[in-house]
């Protein structure tokens, strides 16, 4: 009995987790769309503009380029959030210990860590991309100092954000396989407690 309990507590443990990420990837990718959507809008280009015509077409291409991956990759995480998130809203507001069977996240684990992953890793790594990118659009024709000064402020911040995540990812990755030892060396013990506490041969 205490085993279950424990099998039980495990899994509303991966369901409250599973929601908590579903909500962040699901805000995060809902910002970061719109202000970049807000950002291909609000440039400014109409054809024979002196301020653009020297533009390298270089510029446009990866600005539309990343802008269309970024959005593209936000609303990925974000249909995935909409569609299992309600699903597992319902089962977290049944007060019935046995009600975590009848939620979708272990099926879905791996579309959830997908749409955490889209949305807080690459996404976040798109838009930092795209603000060096747009300096670049924005300022080439005005001040070339401003775009790399932007630019140079942008890549130790890429390179902290990469070390950051892989760093985060590395020991997450550690915190679960020492969860899932001590978890396994709980069950054996209960294991071996039930095995000595039960009926003996010669009792029966």
């Amino acid at each position: 009995m205490a085993e279950e309990h424990t099998v039980q507590a495990l899994s509303w443990r991966r369901l409250y987790l599973s929601r908590a990420k579903l909500k962040a990837a699901s805000r995060t990718s809902a910002l970061l769309s719109g202000f970049a959507m807000v950002a291909m809008v609000e440039v400014q280009l109409q054809k024979g503009d002196d301020s653009i015509d020297d533009v390298p077409e270089g510029l446009f291409i990866s600005f539309s380029v990343v802008t269309t991956i970024l959005v593209a990759v936000h609303l990925f995480a974000l249909m995935i959030s909409t569609c299992i998130l309600p699903n597992i809203e319902a089962v977290s507001n049944v007060h019935n210990i046995t009600a975590v069977n009848e939620s979708p996240h272990e099926h879905m684990r791996v579309f959830i860590e997908v749409a955490w992953c889209f949305s807080t890793g690459l996404g976040i790594f798109l838009f930092l991309v795209e603000i060096a990118v747009l300096m670049w659009v924005k300022f080439y024709q005005y001040s070339t100092w401003a775009a790399i000064i932007s630019t140079g402020i942008l890549v130790p911040t890429l390179i902290l954000f990469v070390a950051f995540a892989v760093h985060f990812y590395r020991t997450l990755v550690v915190h679960k396989y020492e969860r899932s030892a001590q978890g396994l060396m709980e069950l054996e013990n209960m294991a071996t407690q039930l095995k000595d506490n039960g009926p003996r041969v010669e009792d029966v």
